[in-house]
């Protein structure tokens, strides 16, 4: 199901992987914080955007200012960026100070190539708890939390009305009978010939890497399921995980399949009933559409019925990024003093007012900040945060994302029913996670 491309890059990121992990896991304390260079820092970042490159340049130049230093920023892209810092750390000219996602760190940390901040009493205390898990490893503090994100549910207000829906869906049943409903109005449509206004029930995404497992591990989570259980054994072919993939794939066929992308744009179209996304979908439709008239929804339960596996409130997908500090840093008091410069409340605050996407801080003495609720339908994102969760935590994460992306495009396409496909998964899963 995967491009020739995909299969290269993932041969390649997992030699570059094994390479990294074999020259660094020696390394058990931190370097002696001896003499330092001159006053000057390399800073890598993902905000390469020009409107968001330049609201954080802003930021760093206050910092130069305050601390008599300078930072080197570079760039990174979120589809290069982690062969680059690989490439990089193997080769010694890793920068200082390097911002990561939350579905990374674990492999670097595990990787021996990040200074272990719990040495210096940094802690986590001013984050939010449900960031906590990706910053850890073996009970150290490797990373701090800068800002984060959710996905939360769009409707197309003009479509529910038109399909007859009073009310918004409360759980998965209730859901894919509005969908369903939509979906019968663009059949109208396409019977009668109109097929430039053709509307569709669910956006579902489909192959789409690195994306298709943000929306269904929230369906997992919020039928009870999980992919590794507390005690870290594989669970994906649950009987919860079941039911939450087969109520996907039923979405899906009262809906369109297409790439995060695509279903974006098919909702600023109006095209689209219901649409699972993030807030920079906020801005695209004041840019594009200011007209649609549409809300936002927090993730409904899938079932109707609560218990101790059925969770009272629908589970997003928690985005975040990290700063971290590199374990070769040649002057780590000055990369230290960035770090808990650039990550502190503030600043994140700062980058919000330039741009929604910038994220929430997720310094709690912040996420709830007049300027947070500020932004348009942020209130609802604030609820979802408080029902959203990380990833797994595991070193092997990216490899356990590609087996369950598989799955699913399985179900949707009926290559394997939702259970042939998990029942697979389950058994590749726990090959990955028994490797050293």
């Amino acid at each position: 199901m995967r491009t020739v491309h995909r299969s290269v890059f993932s041969c390649v990121s997992i030699i570059i992987a094994l390479l990294l992990l074999g020259s660094q896991c020696a390394r058990q304390d931190d370097q002696e914080e001896g003499p330092t260079t001159p006053e000057a820092i390399t800073f890598w970042h993902f905000r390469s955007e020009p409107k968001q490159r330049e609201a954080l340049r802003q930021i760093v130049a206050r910092f130069e200012h305050e601390n008599n230093c300078t930072v080197h920023m570079v760039d990174l892209t979120w589809g290069e960026g982690k062969a680059k810092l690989f490439a990089a750390f193997n080769s010694g000219t890793e920068p200082d100070v390097v911002e990561l996602g939350g579905d990374w760190i674990m492999q670097f940390s595990a990787g021996g190539v990040l200074k272990n901040l719990s040495r210096s009493r940094i802690t986590l205390d001013k984050f939010a708890e449900n960031t906590h898990p990706a910053a850890r490893f073996q009970d150290s503090v490797y990373a701090l939390p800068w800002n984060l994100n959710t996905r939360v549910m769009f409707y197309n207000k003009d479509l529910l009305r038109q399909a007859g829906i009073t009310r918004l869906p409360s759980n998965g049943n209730e859901l894919l009978q509005a969908a369903q409903a939509i979906q019968a109005l663009g059949d109208a449509q396409q019977a009668a010939g109109n097929l430039t206004q053709r509307v569709y029930g669910f956006g579902a995404n489909g192959s789409d890497e690195h994306r298709l497992h943000k929306k269904i591990l929230p369906f997992f989570w919020s039928a009870g399921g999980a992919v590794l259980d507390d005690s870290g054994r594989v669970a994906i072919n649950s009987k919860n995980n079941i039911e939450a993939l087969t109520l996907y794939v039923n979405l899906a066929r009262a809906g369109f399949i297409e790439t995060q992308r695509q279903l974006d744009n098919m909702f600023v179209r109006g095209k689209l009933g219901f649409w699972i996304s993030g807030s920079w979908l906020i801005e695209k439709i004041a840019r594009e559409n200011p007209t649609l008239n549409y809300g936002v929804m927090l993730m409904p339960p899938l079932s109707s019925s609560h218990s101790n596996t059925q969770p009272a409130h629908g589970i997003s997908i928690l985005g975040c990024n990290y700063v971290a500090v590199t374990y070769k840093t040649r002057n780590p008091l000055l990369a230290k003093r960035f770090l808990l410069y650039i990550t502190d409340g503030k600043q994140a605050l700062e980058l919000l007012k330039n741009f929604q996407d910038a994220g929430i801080p997720a310094d709690t003495r912040y996420m709830h900040d007049s300027i947070v609720r500020s932004f348009l339908h942020n209130d609802i994102f604030l609820q979802q945060i408080a029902f959203s969760r990380l990833p797994p935590m595991h070193k092997h994460w990216l490899d356990i994302e590609r087996v369950i992306e598989d799955a699913v495009v399985e179900a949707l396409y009926g290559i394997r029913s939702p259970e042939q496909a998990l029942n697979r998964a389950q058994w590749l899963i726990t090959d990955i996670v028994t490797r050293p």
